[in-house]
């Protein structure tokens, strides 16, 4: 327990000096978790019914895409994704050995790790990217502390078996709450639509939590990794911000508030 805590109190001190810095030391930082993202996820993925995801494609995807956020050309990402996707049937017809699984499970560890990071890096300078931050945690916090109270009801339990119904919707308040409340802090406007989005993040970031147990179950693994001890690895303390982040950069975007 002292080492989860250590460990824990050192990555959130790290994640907020990079987060406040913003800039250069973001994006350096997104692309670093993407790549260390991708390696456990392709680790785990090994592991289920001999799936051999094709992983030097996806790290070069990874470095491009990161590339195009600091030369800000982001409007070019459709023509990567387009490349991609060629490059990954280009490679189903020239190398015999590659199945069409090893394909899929390619395109989605890019999807679900580095596209999904990436949206964290284009909220940099604006103060709601801590959005993402505060609801994932949010979520967990009250979770996790509603749960150990009065849950009874199992919420998922052929995942999770410890998570409840009563926690969920502690999350759910949580998540609302620390929103509500950083909101009045920094004098935020569109509250309403902040509320909003506060209940609609803590909803997938237990989806997300939800989904890294999923393919942990199938990988038949208890962590992606062991890079923060007593945590495990980045999928395992990412798994709710990879669903946290895009969503408030979109609905940042078309609530014109970034």
């Amino acid at each position: 327990m002292k080492t989860r805590i250590i460990s824990g109190v050192i990555g959130f001190l790290i994640l907020f000096t990079v987060v406040l810095m913003g800039g250069p030391l973001l994006i350096v930082s997104g692309l670093l978790i993407s790549l260390i993202g991708l390696y456990e996820f392709n680790n785990a993925m090994n592991k289920i019914n001999g799936l051999k995801p094709i992983k030097c494609i996806n790290y070069i995807f990874t470095i491009i895409l990161y590339i195009l956020i600091v030369i800000d050309k982001q409007n070019l990402f459709m023509l990567l994704l387009g490349a991609y996707t060629i490059s990954l049937l280009c490679i189903l017809v020239i190398d015999n050995k590659t199945k069409i699984g090893d394909i899929a499970i390619t395109a989605l560890g890019a999807l679900y790790i580095p596209f999904l990071i990436s949206h964290i890096t284009l909220l940099s300078g604006s103060i709601y990217i801590w959005i993402v931050f505060i609801t994932a945690w949010g979520t967990d916090t009250f979770a996790y502390f509603v749960g150990v109270t009065i849950g009874k009801r199992k919420l998922c339990p052929n995942l999770s078996p410890n998570k409840s119904i009563e926690g969920s919707i502690g999350g759910i308040l949580g998540s609302l709450s620390v929103t509500l409340l950083f909101s009045y802090y920094f004098k935020l406007e569109s509250i309403f639509i902040l509320a909003i989005l506060s209940i609609v993040c803590s909803i997938l970031a237990q989806f997300g939590d939800l989904t890294a147990s999923r393919i942990k179950r199938l990988a038949n693994i208890k962590d992606f990794g062991n890079i923060m001890p007593g945590h495990g690895g980045i999928l395992d303390r990412f798994d709710s911000i990879l669903f946290t982040a895009p969503i408030v950069y979109y609905y940042m975007v078309i609530f014109v508030l970034v």
